[in-house]
């Protein structure tokens, strides 16, 4: 578009947008009526004004060649001075005086020079038969009286409205903020107290908001509740079965229990998959001593991880969910170390966003099958180190959705030290 170099100069603000669509009208206006007022007032009422006082000085002038002297001067209160000589001053925003040089030079004869010096004085210097003689009067009787009242009523007013006008778009525009939090809250798994208000269109959005609300809240407790009871239904028949097998002979047992303990592990992730990330309140807490333990946890039950580099530019606490992020953290620690030999955790912080980083020494994961790494129950096993057994395929689905609840993404990358799989969870302050 032609005009789509304006976007970089664009306030970003709903106030400052709002604020220009306010103000740009208001000074087009001013501008407008400026001119205009320039033009008639100060144009064409100093040109009649300073043409009648033309008449005045001719006629004062004549009558000084006549006689030398001039009675007519003292009734018309013009000071007339002879033998003086002038120097020309104009200041440079006397605007009117342009056009009284203009009018004077053109009416009189001999003009030689016309000293402006304020708003109260006026004097002219004309060369006539007797030599030359300076006109003095009141600069008032060719400009108009107080010019400036207009701008300044115009400027004064034209302020007043704004400020009145960006009041009453505050409230309007207050409605719109409140949707706004409420909507960033509810990405981050929070939801605020929030009521529909305003104008009739912003209403409609909020009540809209409300309804995607709940559809999104029943759905995912419909599908928590789901899981759930599937997977606390087969809990009982597993159970029978490892009583059964504890009746067993050892060399035909030790088979069997190991597919009954794979799919007790599945069952804990099908778990971990349906309560996703809302499980616990979200609360202020320091990532550094989250992570750290984290990593402490895992190294208990015997994972080779590390804790890496802590690094903090911004300080205090960040608002998350600890069993969230805990899950989060641990799924992404396990997935390292089943499919490579070791994972390395670390933390940076800074005033605007908190990322969480696993890497691992693993084949990594191509370019091309990342995104559909993060789906649900996807499996990319067929290029990656099965030796310590295959998941489900929820590890990173659980990572992603934990990211997406506090308003943050997973991002997946190539590891630069190990040279594995490099996850980032980063979350926004």
């Amino acid at each position: 578009m032609f005009f789509g170099w304006l976007k970089h100069y664009m306030p970003r603000s709903l106030y400052g947008r709002a604020a220009l669509i306010l103000i740009v009208p208001i000074v087009g206006l001013q501008l407008i009526v400026s001119i205009i007022f320039i033009q008639r007032h100060f144009d064409d009422v100093t040109t009649q004004m300073t043409r009648s006082m033309a008449i005045e000085l001719r006629l004062v002038l004549a009558q000084y060649d006549t006689a030398g002297v001039s009675e007519l001067a003292a009734p018309l209160k013009i000071e007339l001075a002879a033998g003086e000589i002038i120097e020309e001053r104009r200041r440079w925003y006397d605007f009117s005086g342009l056009i009284v040089r203009r009018e004077l030079f053109g009416m009189l004869d001999g003009v030689q020079a016309i000293d402006l010096p304020d708003g109260r004085v006026l004097r002219v210097e004309v060369d006539t038969e007797r030599g030359p003689v300076v006109l003095s009067f009141d600069r008032l009787r060719v400009s108009a009286s107080n010019p400036h009242q207009l701008l300044v009523y115009m400027i004064g007013f034209g302020v007043l409205m704004t400020m009145i006008a960006y009041i009453y778009l505050r409230n309007q525009l207050r409605p719109i903020k409140r949707l706004a939090r409420a909507a960033a809250a509810f990405g981050r798994g929070q939801v605020n107290d929030f009521r529909p208000s305003g104008a009739i269109e912003v209403r409609a959005a909020g009540h809209a908001f409300l309804d995607m609300r709940n559809r999104i809240e029943r759905q995912i407790e419909q599908r928590t509740l789901m899981l759930s009871g599937v997977s606390h239904d087969l809990r009982t028949p597993l159970t029978r079965m490892k009583l059964g097998l504890s009746l067993l002979e050892d060399e035909d047992r030790e088979p069997l229990e190991r597919d009954v303990t794979e799919m007790q592990r599945l069952l804990d992730e099908f778990l971990s998959f349906a309560k996703g990330a809302s499980e616990g309140e979200a609360e202020a807490c320091d990532p550094f001593e989250l992570v750290r333990a984290i990593v402490e946890d895992c190294e208990r039950v015997g994972q080779d991880v590390t804790l890496g580099a802590l690094e903090g530019e911004g300080s205090g606490l960040v608002t998350l969910r600890r069993i969230g992020v805990r899950r989060a953290v641990e799924n992404l620690v396990g997935n390292a170390v089943r499919y490579g030999n070791k994972a390395v955790v670390s933390v940076a912080l800074t005033e605007r966003a908190l990322r969480i980083r696993v890497e691992d020494d693993g084949p990594g994961i191509a370019v091309d099958d990342r995104e559909e790494a993060l789906k649900p129950f996807a499996r990319l096993d067929a290029a990656r180190n099965q030796n310590k057994g295959s998941g489900v395929g929820l590890g990173l689905s659980i990572a992603m959705d934990v990211a997406r609840a506090h308003g943050g993404i997973l991002r997946l990358s190539e590891s630069t030290d190990l040279g594995g799989l490099r996850a980032d969870i980063v979350i926004g302050r």
